[in-house]
């Protein structure tokens, strides 16, 4: 049987020990997790105390996760050449950006976030939320609080929110994710629930009923008379009374009185 003897070179030796052809010196190893220790020699500002306090920092995640071409950036840097891809995200789009995050983000509602109206305006997720740096307690949030984020677009309920009949959102006891999900485009207005009428019911309870003479607009839908995000008149309506009846409950004739000939007080039609 005949043996063929392998043929090393100087270059295999080297290699074979663990060196390179030049000068037998083996390149910097580039770390395999990417965690933010790794990084933080160039890049102390990203990863400073608030960083290091998010979930991100303590359950360990790679930069890598996240950012591209960590290790030719990592190679380039540690060779002095300074050139090379840079593992930037400010270059994607509004889509591309979101979906880094939706990777890994997908227990609250955010599988949905595609069909949303925040996605269909082009909302990254880093438009609210701070991965480096952040205000909130919860969330990781660039503003205090969720209210103070979502008034930073929406201000026509912002300017609801400070009128004299309002939910206590002013006074911190509840926010607009009480009711919104940010992240769930399934449902109509983004909502926490089926129908505007659930929504409401999961605090007014007393309204769900059933009621033996139930006022139909109720049914229907709460917000045919109240404006959920405030209002000038009492009880969150959309009109001061008895106007806001007359909308529906006029006669023919011109003069006030129930329209469909009921009277909505005693269930009953009137003689």
């Amino acid at each position: 049987m005949r043996f063929i003897r392998p043929v090393v070179g100087l270059a295999g030796l080297l290699l074979l020990f663990g060196g390179s052809p030049a000068f037998g010196q083996a390149p910097p190893t580039p770390p395999a997790s990417w965690t933010a220790s790794d990084c933080q020699t160039c890049h102390d500002k990203a990863v400073g105390p608030a960083f290091a306090a998010s979930k991100h920092a303590k359950l360990e995640q790679s930069c890598g996760n996240c950012h591209v071409n960590v290790a030719e950036h990592f190679q380039n840097q540690s060779s002095g050449d300074g050139k090379g891809p840079v593992p930037t995200l400010k270059k994607l789009t509004a889509n591309e950006l979101s979906n880094v995050c939706l990777k890994c983000h997908e227990k609250a509602g955010q599988a949905n976030y595609s069909m949303s109206m925040h996605a269909r305006r082009n909302v990254a997720c880093t438009e609210c939320h701070g991965v480096h740096e952040y205000k909130s307690v919860r969330a990781q949030l660039k503003t205090a609080s969720d209210t103070e984020t979502c008034f930073e677009c929406h201000k026509p309920e912002r300017a609801k929110s400070m009128r004299t009949s309002h939910h206590p959102v002013r006074e911190g006891k509840m926010g607009c994710a009480s009711c919104h999900n940010p992240h769930d485009g399934a449902r109509p207005k983004m909502i926490k629930a089926e129908s505007v009428n659930e929504l409401c019911y999961t605090c007014h309870a007393e309204k769900r009923g059933p009621f033996l003479f139930e006022h139909a607009p109720v049914r229907e839908d709460c917000v045919s008379c109240h404006e959920p995000h405030g209002t000038n008149h009492k009880r969150l309506l959309v009109q001061k009374l008895p106007n806001l009846c007359w909308n529906c409950h006029l006669t023919g004739s011109g003069h006030f009185g129930s329209g469909d000939n009921y009277s909505t007080e005693l269930g009953a039609r009137v003689a």
